[in-house]
């Protein structure tokens, strides 16, 4: 499941008139992003450019798209590098810093036309090959869990390393893994342009533990194939409390095919719903992962090790499944 952090809010206007000096720049830039983190967006809008306003929908996009940003990136910790170019006629203002909730560097960038009015706005993750912090690097899964299907699946995203699963590059899906299945070496048939083309789709999903649902929606459409849900990334899905301070997150599932309620009790094996192709997702997958919040976006990831599970036809007794490893509970042998 792709996470898109980071949101373009820009509408570069070139301009010959006069810029604010670099020195300004650099001063204001630094105001509005503290500005910003404090949540002073009227006064951000207010100085904005038409085109940059009608961009982000006003204040009240501005306030939202702040709220989602800040819930996924947590609090500026560091400050790696400013400064300030003159670029198609505006005054740029660039600040590299990390955040306490991504794994590497965040660029945050304002552009500034006559009179110091903000042309444009940019906050974006930069490139790392770095898994994102963790405190649970050693954490022994205290949940007794197992597999959330059955039958054969595949790891399509999995591991500790961000070349082996881009979710370890953040905090909260630092363990996450996505699962499809694959038959004669495809996920699909015919050519994968339908939703019911792919061999997962439709296909049960499991609790994987003992616990209580404390989120569960159902009724977003699936996506044709190739096509991203940016505005609800988990799509259908359960949330699952397994009352051990970990909390099992199943995304994409099938609209329609949820059939649990916030506040029901489950059994490890009992059907949640099917796997689907909703939300943030390219195609049709199970997205899971396991952290200690209820609150997607907010918490930290943590390891699943689960129980009694073949890898590659060999029994595991427990552990994390990696990619590319052919993984189905140990009943199917």
């Amino acid at each position: 499941m792709k996470k898109l952090l980071f949101a373009l809010l820009a509408a570069l206007a070139v301009t010959a008139s006069a810029q604010p000096s670099a020195d300004e720049a650099l001063e204001r830039g630094r105001q509005l992003t503290q500005a910003f983190y404090a949540g002073d967006v009227a006064r951000i809008a207010e100085a904005s450019s038409a085109e940059l306003s009608q961009a982000i929908g006003g204040e009240p996009g501005l306030r939202a798209f702040r709220e989602q940003l800040l819930a996924q990136l947590g609090e500026e910790l560091q400050v790696l590098d400013e400064r300030v170019d003159l670029v198609q006629g505006l005054r740029v203002y660039s600040r590299v810093a990390r955040f306490e909730r991504y794994g590497g560097p965040v660029l945050v960038q304002w552009s500034f036309g006559a009179s110091s009015e903000i042309a444009g706005f940019l906050v974006q993750g930069m490139p790392t090959d770095e898994p994102a912090p963790s405190s649970y690097l050693d954490h022994q899964t205290r949940a007794a869990l197992r597999l959330p299907f059955e039958g054969e699946w595949t790891v399509f995203w999995g591991g500790r390393t961000v070349e082996e699963n881009y979710h370890a590059a953040y905090v909260d899906q630092r363990f996450a893994m996505d699962v499809v299945i694959v038959r004669d070496g495809s996920t699909h048939t015919d050519d994968g342009g339908k939703n019911s083309d792919y061999h997962c789709f439709g296909q049960p999903v499991l609790a994987p533990g003992d616990g209580v649902v404390v989120a569960a929606l159902d009724g977003v459409p699936d996506n044709a194939p190739g096509v991203f849900d940016d505005q609800r990334p988990l799509g259908n899905h359960v949330v699952i409390d397994h009352g051990t301070g970990e909390y099992s997150f199943l995304a994409h599932l099938r609209q329609g095919s949820v059939t649990v309620q916030p506040g029901q009790r489950v059994s490890a094996g009992d059907a949640i719903g099917e796997c689907g192709n909703s939300g943030r997702s390219s195609e049709p997958h199970l997205h899971f992962h396991l952290q200690d919040s209820p609150e997607f976006g907010v918490g930290e990831g943590m390891p699943a090790q689960f129980l009694n599970y073949l890898a590659d036809g060999e029994l595991v007794e427990r552990g994390e499944p990696v990619q590319g490893q052919v993984v189905a509970p140990a009943s199917a042998r």
